[in-house]
């Protein structure tokens, strides 16, 4: 059998030449660093995976599964589940409404490039610095406590309802847009809004025609998202008592009713699915 005394060192030479990747040090680090935090955190949480298949998990998995097929489908039902979806839709409607209403006044208060005391000077006065901080540390005060949380002293104020969630929502989301949109304002080009404030226009003109048509794009992009996710929050705030397909359908867990169960998790995906389309059908339109 031939072989060739030269592949060899051929194969060392190419080996020489390879180049050595110059961040394995930074990634075998940063990868020993990640598990270093992680684990403890998986400790803490009691993390067993392993448990989801051992023989007694399956047992109650199939016997729970076994119960929700078929899923109900007789027209009263279906008709009591329709009325609890509008309401879940309506409920997250309302409440990013009323959240868009105090998060536009709000991020006017926070935005800088709005700001009349530093033209000029290019320094922002005392008292306008102050009022903004005091808005800023509202803005994190609402969305610091979530939804879930609105919608349970809700429900102990004003009872059982979609009320509670609407103003749940309201609240959360006031605080998310009223952060996300000073961002966006902010990242937006400030020479338009510049020019109209030295030349005498009010905060709200300036606005509306130097920030709002670089900034509109994103701005309802955002919002649009909000309101999906708006959805899907009003249905967890209903295990709660906020009304909506969520109460529907803790009622039907608790009374152990499988089938009903099914049927609104099948509208429930129905419904975040709608939601999902929508908010894609908005952002096309805005490209």
């Amino acid at each position: 059998m031939h072989t060739n005394p030269a592949s060899p060192s051929l194969s060392s030479a190419i080996t020489a030449e390879m180049p050595r990747d110059p961040a394995w040090r930074s990634r075998i680090t940063l990868t020993v660093l990640a598990l270093i935090v992680l684990w403890p955190t998986l400790l803490l949480t009691e993390f067993r995976p392993w448990a989801l298949i051992d023989a007694q998990s399956l047992s109650a998995t199939g016997r729970f599964l076994g119960n929700f097929f078929p899923p109900a489908h007789d027209k009263e039902f279906l008709l009591i589940v329709l009325e609890a979806t509008w309401q879940t839709v309506a409920m997250a409607t309302a409440g990013v409404t009323l959240a868009i209403a105090a998060a536009i006044p709000m991020t006017l208060l926070v935005n800088e490039q709005l700001s009349i005391s530093r033209l000029g000077t290019g320094r922002m006065h005392f008292v306008a610095r102050l009022l903004r901080q005091s808005v800023r540390w509202l803005l994190v005060l609402l969305r610091s406590v979530p939804e879930l949380v609105w919608a349970l002293l809700f429900v102990r104020i004003v009872g059982l309802g979609p009320t509670a969630g609407v103003l749940a929502i309201a609240l959360t989301y006031c605080g998310m847009l009223g952060k996300v949109y000073a961002e966006i304002i902010e990242a937006s080009e400030p020479q338009a809004t510049r020019v109209l404030l030295e030349n005498g226009s009010s905060r709200l003109a300036a606005f509306l025609y130097g920030t709002l048509p670089n900034a509109a794009s994103e701005l309802v992009s955002y919002t649009v998202y909000r309101w999906e996710c708006a959805i899907r929050g009003s249905v967890v705030m209903g295990f709660v008592g906020a009304g909506g397909l969520g109460q529907r359908m803790d009622e039907s867990m608790k009374m152990l009713a499988g089938a009903e169960v099914s049927t609104m998790l099948i509208v429930f995906v129905l419904l975040v699915a709608a939601a999902d389309a929508l908010s894609q059908f908005f952002r096309k339109g805005l490209e």
